[in-house]
């Protein structure tokens, strides 16, 4: 399964000014589902390269998951064999 990881909001948080919020919608290509995250990551003085990339990672597991609800999605169900169909 690919991953296409779309920055879609980068910008200082309007509660806590020391904060970037970042957004992701992480795009399955293969089914064309898609799934959007949003992290706040303390700024300091990181580049923006350093601020995705601890979004990124603290988003992962959270990824992750969405990745693996997807692990059957599309596939047949057999309720005479209780089974996931072949393709």
């Amino acid at each position: 399964m690919a991953l296409t990881h779309k920055i879609n909001m980068y910008e200082t948080d309007h509660e806590d000014a020391s904060k970037t919020m970042v957004t992701f919608v992480v795009q399955n290509d293969g089914v064309g589902d898609s799934f959007v995250i949003t992290k706040r990551i303390v700024t300091a003085s990181k580049t923006k390269e350093v601020i995705l990339t601890e979004a990124l990672a603290a988003a992962q597991a959270e990824i992750d998951a969405w990745v693996a609800s997807l692990a059957v999605v599309g596939q047949v169900w057999n309720p005479s064999t209780n089974s996931i169909d072949a393709p």
